[in-house]
């Protein structure tokens, strides 16, 4: 895992006056992409800092475009069974990674049984679960890797056999977990294939350098198959997670695209940069876990106070002044599949006085007070954003009893300590992987054992209810949209009641994209590849 590192101010100076000149010769893109990613293996990496690299240097079977609409990849075409549980992919004529290798169908076969393997321990395996038997191999179940429903007929045609026909599984196609991986690379050097003197590429872009805690360089890959219409001729994806700096950058000329910045200078942005700040709902909730697995936590009483205390409708329009709506439930709405009322509990209804005195009176039989508070160290990677919401929230709790102690990670360390459970409240988010309710509803469902150890995936407040994950085994096998939008509607409430998680509020995107830019499409992922964008200069 490779952290993030402060660059000093010759460093950097003379890192961008390498650029500027390099960019005196191409159409160059200046991409601040926060983290700094933990890899470059489609199967370990876990944030949208990482996928904006990855996607645009590895392709799969569908791809996105601009509208993040799934479209044709590194296939041309396929074919669906008329029970929807067959899909057979048609690779293009041509294709190849960048040490010449031909991209065949096997190279798809070998990525997804290396998903599906244990010892991959990949976070998001289970986002290809509709696969047959896919579950049943990442759980150790079934040892025999050629049971996954992934088959190659022959050099250019993947066949892939589902459990149940699942309506949004070209959606979940565009995800990096199934790219393919070069097989002859990672047959020679294992995990090692991402370093930089063996990596290759099959997508847009190919890799040619990652300097940790500043940037990763792309350039255009000359052999992909639709290179002829790919404008940019490089990419820096900085690694920067000070948004103010970020923005100062930016101002300055030295990055083209913000992938966030900070709330509090919105208004400025506005007035300042009219145009180029790009707001917009997208699929995805903002939330804190809370760690099960110890007391106090595990007491549903406790968490219903610490949920039911938050003043939501403040933290958008006021405390980051972005305009982030109010989340109540667990499933954004207007996610596909999943037709009928929003979940709304009946305490949102209630003033936000009446709140209080009941979290109060709740924390009060477990014995705490004003005088006597639960202390809470609350959690959150850093960022100037989720520092306002944590302090506000902080001060929120202080009445009803519980005394918060704040502790802030860079990105990496943080994750890692919510995966190891080394926490109590944890600030996270979740951006919809493609559009369907079940996308956020795995996210508590119960974890797997994996040899004799229970592995959690992204259920990092280990919450887990046997009905609940009934629920979802019911909907996943269920061929009738409607009476499957009720199940997993029937799994949201349940694990909303319990307060299995405290939604804070629907993502909005905050893009700033330099006038330079263009193709630059607002979408309901916020998922933008290079590809389709162009710069003058």
């Amino acid at each position: 895992m490779k952290f993030t590192q402060t660059l000093t101010a010759v460093a950097t100076a003379g890192v961008m006056a390498l650029m500027m000149s390099t960019a005196a010769s191409a159409v160059t893109l200046q991409m601040h992409n926060g983290a700094d990613p933990g890899s470059l293996d489609p199967h370990k990496v876990s944030g949208d800092w990482e996928n904006r690299i990855v996607g645009d240097y590895i392709e799969g079977l569908v791809t996105e475009d601009a509208k993040a609409d799934a479209i044709p990849g590194q296939a041309e075409s396929w074919d669906i069974s008329e029970d929807g549980t067959v899909y057979t992919f048609h690779l293009r004529d041509g294709i190849k990674w960048t040490d010449g290798e031909p991209v065949t169908a096997e190279d798809f076969v070998f990525a997804f049984q290396r998903l599906m393997n244990p010892a991959t321990a990949s976070d998001y395996a289970y986002l290809q679960y509709p696969i047959k038997n896919a579950a049943k191999i990442n759980s150790g179940e079934i040892t025999d890797f050629s049971e996954l429903g992934v088959k190659a007929l022959d050099d250019k045609t993947v066949e892939i056999t589902l459990e149940a026909p699942t309506p949004f599984f070209l959606q979940a196609l565009t995800h990096y977990t199934a790219y393919p991986v070069p097989k002859h690379l990672v047959d020679e050097y294992g995990d090692a294939w991402t370093n930089m003197d063996h990596i290759v590429a099959n997508g847009p872009y190919k890799i040619t350098e990652w300097l940790p805690g500043s940037y990763v360089h792309s350039v255009k890959n000359d052999d992909y198959y639709d290179a002829a219409n790919v404008q940019i001729d490089e990419v820096y994806y900085h690694v920067l997670e000070d948004q103010a700096a970020a923005l100062n950058r930016y101002r300055a000329g030295e990055f083209d695209i913000l992938t966030d910045f900070p709330a509090d200078q919105y208004q400025w942005i506005q007035d300042n940069l009219p145009g180029q700040a790009h707001v917009e709902p997208f699929l995805g909730v903002y939330y804190y876990v809370l760690n099960q697995e110890k007391p106090p936590l595990n007491d549903p009483n406790i968490r219903e106070a610490l949920s039911i205390s938050i003043m939501r409708d403040v933290i958008g329009p006021d405390i980051l002044g972005t305009g982030e709506l109010p989340a109540y439930g667990w499933v954004p709405e207007g996610t596909a599949n999943y037709q009928g009322e929003t979940y709304m509990p009946a305490w949102a209804k209630m003033p936000y006085e009446d709140r209080v005195a009941k979290a109060k009176g709740i924390m009060e039989a477990a014995g705490y007070t004003p005088d006597n508070p639960l202390t809470l160290q609350l959690r959150y990677n850093t960022n100037d954003n989720h520092q306002r919401i944590a302090v506000a929230i902080a001060a929120m709790w202080e009445p009803i009893g519980v005394k918060v102690e704040l502790f802030n990670a860079e990105t990496a360390v943080h994750y890692d300590a919510l995966r190891a459970g080394d926490f109590q409240v944890g600030r996270a988010g979740w951006l919809l992987d493609y559009s369907d309710a079940s996308n956020t509803l795995d996210l508590l469902k119960t974890g797997t054992m994996q040899g004799d150890t229970m592995n959690w995936g992204n259920n990092y407040g280990r919450y887990s209810n046997p009905e609940f994950d009934k629920l979802l085994a019911a909907a996943s096998s269920e061929q009738d949209l409607t009476k499957r939008a009720g199940e997993l509607h029937a799994a949201e409430t349940l694990a909303m009641d319990q307060f299995a998680a405290i939604p804070i509020y629907w993502y909005v995107s905050k893009n700033i994209v330099s006038p330079k830019v263009t193709g630059f499409e607002d979408n309901a992922k916020d998922v933008h590849r290079t590809r389709w964008l162009t710069k003058s200069e």
